[in-house]
């Protein structure tokens, strides 16, 4: 079980994020991230280990000011992957596409052996990273990050919940399910 949030706003989500990971903390313990649109930085992501105010910590540590006005934010309960910050969501797929997941993708060993051979690197042990390389991989012959995670979600097996946002849409943020 793992809690997901996510926003647009005409100031800077992030109080807005981490009061909605605050509310959402019974439902994962084990870590947390927050990945902001920022014009100036791209995808700013913070990922930390333990309860939320670990999170708040470190993002009052940033040296780059952590702000923007689209986000998601995440709190883990881990199932696939040991709790460990990289196995902490938001995950990124070639700075452009961040995810936040909770649920199970069922066949993503099979999707990460195709991605593998397409050159894409892990960094995680997580079923989550694949939905990050699939949506990543489906924006290059797709018109719109909509059309990108619809295609993309058609590949996964399992139930599941998903945010996700991309530098190619700054004021898109797509959520979808399944189950």
């Amino acid at each position: 079980m793992c809690g997901i949030v996510g926003g647009i706003a005409e100031r800077n989500l992030t109080p807005i994020l981490l009061e909605g990971l605050r509310r959402l903390e019974y439902r994962g313990y084990d870590s947390s991230g927050i990945a902001l649109l920022n014009t100036e930085v791209g995808i700013h992501r913070v990922r930390s280990l333990g309860k939320i105010k670990a999170l708040q910590k470190k993002i009052a540590e940033e040296v780059t000011p952590f702000s923007g006005n689209i986000g998601i934010a995440h709190t883990r309960w881990a199932t696939h992957g040991a709790p460990a910050e990289n196995n902490a969501h938001p995950h990124i797929c070639s700075g452009n596409v961040a995810i936040v997941h909770n649920g199970i993708i069922e066949n993503y060993e099979a999707l990460k052996q195709e991605q593998l051979a397409n050159n894409y690197q892990f960094t995680s042990e997580t079923d989550t990273e694949v939905v990050a390389h699939e949506v990543h991989y489906q924006l290059q012959s797709h018109d719109s990050l909509f059309d990108a995670v619809t295609a993309a979600v058609k590949r996964f097996d399992g139930a599941y919940a998903l945010g996700v946002i991309s530098t190619d849409e700054p004021n898109t943020l797509i959520a979808a399910r399944k189950g």
